[in-house]
């Protein structure tokens, strides 16, 4: 009466077992981190970061493959082709897996259905930031200035994260800005400190050295908290426009089809380099970004929802998918 149950159940054991010893012998291999942005950057710096805890956890090295441009086109298309095996893993943000789907009219790639969620890794505000010359002080000085003058004063972003928080700023305080676009958020700044336009909303890696030496002036941040590198500096929300919160977000994306038992390897090594000590000595505590691990699961959620709040804000904002 029992025979047919048990050999079912001996049959998927059997077609299990692969995978299975797949998972407990990996990795058994150098992992290749492909990196939608150039060396030096804030994805870069957490790609090695993380990098260096898988490694010493496995003594298998991790090789930082940058491929930048096209808005993160390049690398997205390149892993989501990649041999589905935990080999090759998208260290990316929110620009390639919430931003892009709502900016362009074709991808390469499938944020959703080309890639296996492995787990968050980090997330982060921006910093609102003028010229010392220019007449606001607050963030709610600056907003009285553009309702008296709609259209007058601009803003600068040389990222997807960069032009939607100011876009939201815009929707959220009732004002009318001028967006002048960048190919990076340094470019914008150098204008910035020559006063070719009136404010941005940057990261903190780049913004923040530039109000501490004085170079330009700190009104909010876009985060839902304070950051613990500028806690003298308000939230753009308690400065004035409730609720309020724009930030970014780096994650981790393995090939669609990738080995389910593989990725939740992949997710406990990510994790607890994410967790290391070293991680945050390296990456976290110098950029003021928060550790952010998740499950697959929490991800694939977290994805979606990001990714429906970017849609609103461009259909809000008018812009048309390029």
């Amino acid at each position: 009466m029992n025979r047919i149950p048990t050999l079912a159940l001996a049959v998927a054991a059997l077609a299990l077992a692969p995978a299975l010893s797949q998972a407990q012998a990996f990795p058994d291999k150098p992992i290749t981190f492909v990196v939608p942005f150039a060396a030096g950057t804030a994805t870069d710096q957490i790609a090695r970061a993380i990098g260096n805890g898988v490694t010493a956890e496995t003594k298998q090295s991790v090789v930082i493959d940058n491929r930048a441009g096209a808005s993160g086109f390049i690398a997205s298309q390149y892993a989501a082709k990649a041999p589905a095996d935990g080999y090759t893993v998208l260290i990316t943000t929110n620009t390639t897996h919430a931003a892009n789907e709502h900016l362009y009219k074709k991808l390469p790639y499938d944020p959703v259905k080309d890639f296996a969620p492995i787990t968050g890794l980090g997330k982060g505000g921006q910093i609102m930031v003028v010229n010392p010359s220019f007449p606001a002080k607050t963030v709610a000085e600056f907003i009285a200035l553009a309702k008296k003058e709609p259209g007058k004063y601009s803003f600068g972003s040389g990222s997807s994260s960069s032009r939607m928080a100011g876009e939201l700023l815009q929707q959220m305080a009732d004002i009318q800005l001028l967006h002048v676009p960048y190919k990076s958020n340094t470019l914008a700044v150098t204008d910035l400190l020559g006063n070719q336009i009136h404010m941005m909303i940057t990261d903190t890696t780049t913004g923040l050295p530039q109000v501490k030496s004085g170079k330009l002036r700190a009104l909010g941040m876009s985060s839902a908290a304070r950051s613990p590198l500028a806690p003298d500096v308000p939230t753009i929300a308690e400065a004035g426009v409730k609720g309020y919160e724009m930030g970014y977000w780096f994650a981790a994306y393995a090939p669609a089809k990738t080995p389910p038992a593989v990725v939740k390897r992949l997710n406990e090594l990510l994790v607890k380099a994410a967790k290391s000590e070293a991680a945050k000595a390296a990456f976290y505590q110098p950029t003021g970004t928060e550790v952010f691990t998740t499950t697959p699961e929490e991800m694939a959620k977290f994805q979606t929802a990001e990714s429906q709040k970017w849609g609103r804000i461009v259909k809000a904002a008018g812009i048309e998918a390029e």
